[in-house]
């Protein structure tokens, strides 16, 4: 369902923590202190030359009319004027060199940022706990980093094409015209920081919009990402329409938080006009006052009139730029909160790499609470190296909950998870799960080839290697007849392979693992009997010589496991080999009456 909330603009004003956001970019920035110098270095030469042609006009106009008044002679005005025309396309030349230098420092610089924003947040998201991953719209997160990276390059181009040019053109005409008369200095000055002042007050009050309207669009995003990963789901059911009413209101709610949001600055317009209208005025009216008593010539005036041109377009340059700031700082709020998200398990200080000799596993005394659902009490199980232990029971019981917590996806409330007698906690979670191989129920396909989704598990494999596995799932008889083969490539999440398809890539990835531990997450559930029985055979000798944890909600299945653990409400209720635990009156033989060979309800 679409939900409405109410818009609290002071919510999302305190939700946007400004001196954080530039901590954080600053931490991009000053890795390239040097290039960023620079480039305002080049700023600073570029609001030079307008200067000097603004001062060039003054020239040819008070040395025209000297010329006009008979003073000078058309010789020397002539040479006067020769000399300007060199200056002025010596000046031009310059910048037009120094506007492409500062134009592709700012995106390289932007480009650098960009890169190292990504990739820190990536590698920050991609070791978040697993609780975070469940809880976080993959659409969402994926909006949030391209923003981000895109307030980047909006934060240097603020500083570099907003801000630097307003604050180098205020140096440089107020005193150029302190030179000729300190009022017109005072009337810019005092213009310039009305202006500023009344453009980022405003500016100011549309931050909660500014944020709503983000937060709006990321809803929009996380929905269009969940309802085409569903797009099989709307089509089985028929729920075509109903999809595209739900996004139409959402859209119909970005848009409104959108106009909302753009329209707060059409009212910005009339006050700046206002505020410069009245700086050139009095801008005009005091040296003109000062011409009529002769204190300052004709040129002069024009200089200073001219030159108001020079603060004029940075100021509305500036405006821009406090809009785009604002933008940037909603952009880096939604993404740099992640970075105050720490890893909920955490390696120690002195954790080692796992090697993992023997495969011996045991959950020993543990206690473990899903939120505020208690799943185990004073837990044991012991795994024996190179044993067949199966998992079963109803769905709820722990079963998935127990392999998580070998996998170290939470940590266990007391107690321990021990691997070679080793406590996990002790070693370094990555170097851990590089130990086990796992087929998981949901099988997960990258959108590419059938041979690299099975090589993902050891990439330094031969291709001998990853076909011998293929074969071992029986995947040569299903690709034989792809135009392709193995590099046909699967689609988006193993989109165009059927699931036992994506089963079967799975289980070759895990054959190709090779790891003294192996868990089969109901491996063979999405395969048909025969290919099934098929399988069977294979994976029994895959799990010779190894600890194999099977979890499994069709019985026939683990009929050959060495123990089958019966579970219910996280505890164990029977435990034993399946002819034995089928004459017993007890949960399994419950089970066993309830399915016949087919699924667990």
């Amino acid at each position: 369902m679409v939900k409405k909330s109410k818009i609290n603009k002071k919510k999302y004003k305190k939700e946007i923590d400004t001196k954080y956001n530039l901590s954080v970019y600053w931490s991009f920035l000053k890795k390239y202190k040097t290039q960023t110098i620079f480039t305002l270095f080049i700023t600073f030469i570029i609001a030079v030359t307008y200067v000097v042609e603004k001062f060039l006009f003054k020239v040819v106009i008070d040395n025209g009319t000297e010329f006009a008044n008979g003073i000078m002679t058309s010789q020397a005005y002539i040479n006067i004027l020769l000399i300007v025309v060199g200056v002025f396309f010596s000046s031009l030349i310059i910048r037009i060199i120094l506007n492409f230098t500062q134009i592709r420092m700012a995106i390289n610089l932007s480009g650098k940022m960009t890169v190292d924003l990504k990739r820190k947040f990536f590698d920050h998201i991609i070791n978040l706990s697993h609780s975070f991953h469940t809880t976080h719209k993959t659409g969402s997160l994926i909006s949030r980093i391209i923003r981000g990276a895109g307030g980047i390059e909006r934060m240097n181009d603020v500083i570099i094409f907003n801000t630097a040019p307003l604050i180098f053109q205020l140096i440089l005409v107020s005193a150029s015209l302190i030179y000729f008369n300190l009022i017109p200095a005072l009337v810019i000055f005092l213009t310039a920081i009305l202006f500023i002042g009344y453009s980022i007050y405003t500016q100011n009050k549309s931050k909660p919009l500014g944020a709503i309207n983000y937060k709006t669009e990321d809803i929009e995003k996380s929905n269009i990402a969940d309802f085409l990963m569903n797009i099989d789901s709307i089509r089985y059911f028929g729920k075509e329409k109903k999809v595209q009413s739900k996004f139409k209101k959402l859209s119909e709610n970005s848009k409104k938080t959108f106009v909302r949001y753009e329209n707060f600055f059409s009212q910005l317009t009339a006050g700046q006009l206002l505020i410069l209208g009245l700086g050139l005025f009095f801008l005009i009216y005091f040296p003109m006052i000062e011409f009529l008593e002769g204190a300052l010539s004709i040129g002069d005036v024009v200089f200073i009139y001219t030159i108001y041109g020079n603060i004029a377009g940075p100021l509305w340059g500036f405006v821009h730029g406090t809009r785009q700031y604002y933008k940037a700082m909603v952009d880096f709020e939604s993404l740099f909160q992640y970075a105050k998200i720490e890893q909920e398990i955490k390696d120690n200080p002195d954790a080692k790499k796992l090697k993992i000799t023997q495969g011996e596993v045991e959950f020993k005394n543990i206690d473990f609470n899903y939120g505020k659902r208690k799943m185990f009490r004073k837990f044991n199980l012991k795994v024996p190296k190179n044993k067949k232990y199966a998992l079963v029971g109803h769905s709820g019981c722990g079963k998935s909950t127990l392999v998580n917590l070998l996998y170290r996806l939470y940590d266990v409330d007391s107690g321990s998870v021990l691997i070679d007698l080793q406590n996990i906690r002790e070693v370094k979670q990555e170097s851990l799960r590089k130990e086990m191989s796992i087929v998981p129920q949901e099988c997960m396909l990258f959108d590419d080839t059938i041979y690299n989704n099975i090589a993902f598990s050891k990439p330094d494999a031969t291709k001998k290697e990853v076909i011998r596995a293929m074969k071992f799932a029986q995947l040569d008889k299903m690709i034989k007849d792809f135009p392709k083969k193995e590099k046909t490539i699967v689609g988006e999440r193993g989109v165009k392979l059927s699931g036992g398809e994506k089963q079967r890539v799975s289980i070759a990835r895990a054959i190709l693992a090779d790891k003294k531990i192996l868990v089969l997450d109901e491996a063979t559930s999405s395969l048909d009997s025969q290919t099934e029985h098929e399988i069977q055979a294979d994976l029994a000798k895959l799990m010779q010589g190894r600890t194999s944890i099977i979890i499994a909600h069709r019985l026939s299945t683990i009929m050959h496991a060495d123990k089958i653990i019966v579970m219910k409400k996280g505890k164990i209720v029977q435990m034993g080999k399946h002819k034995d635990l089928i004459r017993q009156e007890g949960e399994y033989k419950h089970l066993w009456n309830l399915q016949k060979g087919g699924y667990i309800k």
